[in-house]
């Protein structure tokens, strides 16, 4: 469907979109000026008449005289252009922001980010990992991978390795996939009874309780400076079957292929079920979840980074002040670099860089 891609991005910023809606009333015309693709869709969510007009002059003269309109100026693009925009610009200014904000973070050494990633099975966890976070400084990046959990694991409380495997101050931990296949797999499976807890405390209420003990335990970790963002990425059953056949008959990608991913596929519903109850119980302001569409993904890749920037943005990281003892030493060696001749620091550079 070519019209799934919009709304923020491509209509304007969070902000913009908040204006525009407290102007709208269900009489309004609304009046977009620019070049304007996937109209249709527009008419849809929005079920406001829309009146186009390319020329913005033109538009912004005729339109601003008429009662009860609002104008936006905005360039609203189809999919085939947002997707050129996205690989070849947006993404990229994207990564940069968050090279930079990474790198005050790790400098400024007292913030930690915590990033989940929660899928079904050949959602692209493993690409978006390599796509959004393979540029940022791999000395400040943890990832870690939860698979079946080991007999040592299994013999410690369920948080046990999760905890093990947070990020330090100044890092950012990725998960990929988490504490939530607790809730989630062991659930759809009846995992709790193997997994060596007390039979008596194997209730009714035993998955409102772990919800619970999950949203304390992101609070604590919140107001510790660990904050935590949780994605799931969102895959259509029928993009997961493409993607397991192309898993089975691309040899170049038979090292993908599991057997218990066909297997797990059975459970499709009851998966779906699941997440969404777990999804809404466990989704807060200090640890919000943000649920990605992921059968296109360039543009699974360009929303999750604008997540991650967004939550680097939140905590704002900056470069630490310097000591005023070590700002005492640059300035006496300030006034040296002017007595040293400019050939002599560049040879000085060179051989650093090498």
């Amino acid at each position: 469907d070519e019209m799934k891609y919009l709304r923020k991005h491509y209509i304007g910023d969070d902000e913009q979109v908040k204006a525009i809606n407290r102007k709208i009333g269900k009489n309004d015309t609304i009046v977009f000026l620019g070049d304007i693709g996937c109209i249709d869709f527009i008419r849809k969510i929005r079920g406001y008449k829309v009146l186009i007009c390319g020329n913005h002059d033109v538009g912004a003269t005729k339109y601003k005289k008429e009662k009860r309109t609002v104008v936006y100026d905005a360039d609203i693009y189809s999919a085939a252009e947002a997707k050129k925009k996205v690989k070849e610009e947006l993404l990229d200014q994207t990564i940069t922001e968050m090279q930079d904000l990474q790198e005050k973070l790790f400098a400024d050494n007292h913030y930690g980010l915590v990033i989940v990633l929660q899928a079904m099975d050949a959602a692209g966890k493993d690409g978006t990992v390599k796509h959004v976070f393979a540029r940022l400084n791999p000395a400040g990046v943890k990832v870690q991978s939860f698979k079946k959990p080991s007999s040592e694991e299994l013999d410690h409380d369920y948080m046990w390795r999760i905890n093990k495997a947070l990020p330090g101050r100044g890092e950012i931990g990725i998960f990929n996939r988490s504490h939530y296949e607790e809730v989630v797999v062991a659930r759809i499976h009846n995992l709790i009874k193997s997994d060596g807890m007390p039979e008596e405390l194997v209730r009714k209420d035993i998955w409102e309780s772990r919800y619970r003990q999950i949203r304390d335990w992101e609070r604590y970790l919140s107001e510790n400076g660990f904050p935590m963002v949780k994605i799931f990425l969102h895959l259509s059953k029928n993009e997961q079957k493409k993607r397991l056949i192309d898993r089975i008959v691309t040899k170049q990608k038979n090292w993908k292929f599991d057997m218990s991913d066909i297997e797990e596929r059975k459970y499709w519903n009851r998966y779906q079920k699941v997440y969404g109850e777990v999804l809404t119980a466990t989704s807060t302001k200090y640890a919000p979840w943000y649920i990605v569409p992921a059968d296109d993904k360039w543009y699974t890749r360009y929303v999750v980074a604008q997540i991650v920037l967004k939550a680097l943005k939140a905590i704002d990281p900056k470069f630490p002040k310097l000591s005023p003892e070590v700002e005492k030493q640059l300035t006496q060696f300030r006034p040296l670099l002017k007595e040293v001749d400019i050939k002599d620091l560049n040879t000085i550079k060179t051989v650093i860089d090498e």
